[in-house]
């Protein structure tokens, strides 16, 4: 990993982490329900989503007091997501991230509602917002209930689970990975344009990177499933193939979803160029989540 990077996470990550927890004790809630909320955000995690929030700021050599809550909004989304997505009518999985699935350890009711609870948390975190201009409180829950819900991730996960016996196109694949992994890590970036105050062409721009780099994480995430083991991963190996899931390798083979990868990553950097910075940090991102182990 490069080294700027590498401090670049070190120091952000903990702060995110931190944040969530705040976030989280904070709520009066049932202890049962937030301890089953935080056994999920503290369960590890790259905190890939949360710290493009931060990235975009950081290239765009700008500051928001709102940026960390903003970050952490979209980290309890995808923390949610991974919870459902876990349960036996979903993909029923029994780790992630290398220890016990949510419902496996609360059971799967209070999974559900753990899930449910960090869903709406993040919005609610949003609404409360305090140096964030109103306009741009309202773009940032608007642009986040898109991205999470049926036009975005959640859509995308029904045409994952809809795909899971059919023999889907690369254009259907595709479609199914720009909504479930694409809209929320777009939301990321935007949410960081947003608070910058970027102008449309470079929120255009912004949404090209978001785009490339999805589908990059996604290809990327379908070679490891199937060259990585269940240590390495965190969670169960092969499991696309177990459910006969329509993936990159099984469309292209190993050799052609590599050639796809370096496309969507080389098109991801290309969008970068209104920065007019040799380097970026979203330029470094784009080169982690390809080179990426786990």
């Amino acid at each position: 990993m490069d080294k700027h990077l590498e401090t670049f996470i070190s120091e952000n990550a903990p702060l995110i982490d931190a944040e969530m927890n705040r976030l989280i004790v904070s709520e009066k809630a049932p202890r049962s329900l937030k301890e089953s909320m935080l056994y999920s955000v503290n369960a590890g995690g790259k905190r890939i989503r949360p710290l493009l929030v931060l990235a975009v700021l950081t290239d765009f050599e700008k500051t928001s007091d709102d940026a960390f809550k903003v970050a952490c909004a979209a980290e309890l989304i995808h923390t949610y997501s991974l919870i459902h997505d876990d349960l036996p009518c979903m993909d029923d999985d029994d780790f992630r991230r290398g220890k016990p699935t949510n419902h496996r350890v609360y059971g799967e009711a209070t999974a559900v509602l753990a899930g449910d609870a960090l869903q709406t948390r993040a919005f609610g975190i949003l609404a409360s917002l305090e140096n964030a201009r109103p306009e741009q409180v309202i773009k940032l829950i608007a642009l986040l209930a898109d991205a999470s819900g049926a036009n975005g991730m959640v859509g995308g996960q029904i045409l994952d689970m809809e795909g899971e016996t059919a023999s889907l196109s690369l254009e259907e694949l595709e479609e199914v990975h720009v909504h479930k992994t694409g809209a929320l890590l777009s939301f990321c970036i935007e949410a960081g344009g947003i608070l910058c105050d970027a102008s449309e062409e470079e929120m255009t721009q912004l949404r090209n990177y978001a785009r490339n780099i999805g589908l990059a994480f996604q290809i990327k995430d379908d070679i490891l499933d199937v060259t990585s083991t269940t240590e390495q991963l965190g969670k169960t190996a092969n499991s696309d193939a177990a459910s006969d899931k329509s993936t990159y390798p099984s469309l292209l083979g190993i050799d052609g979803a590599q050639q796809q990868l370096d496309k969507y990553h080389l098109d991801a950097i290309e969008s970068l160029g209104f920065l007019k910075k040799e380097t970026s940090m979203l330029k470094l991102f784009a080169d982690y989540i390809v080179q990426r182990n786990a």
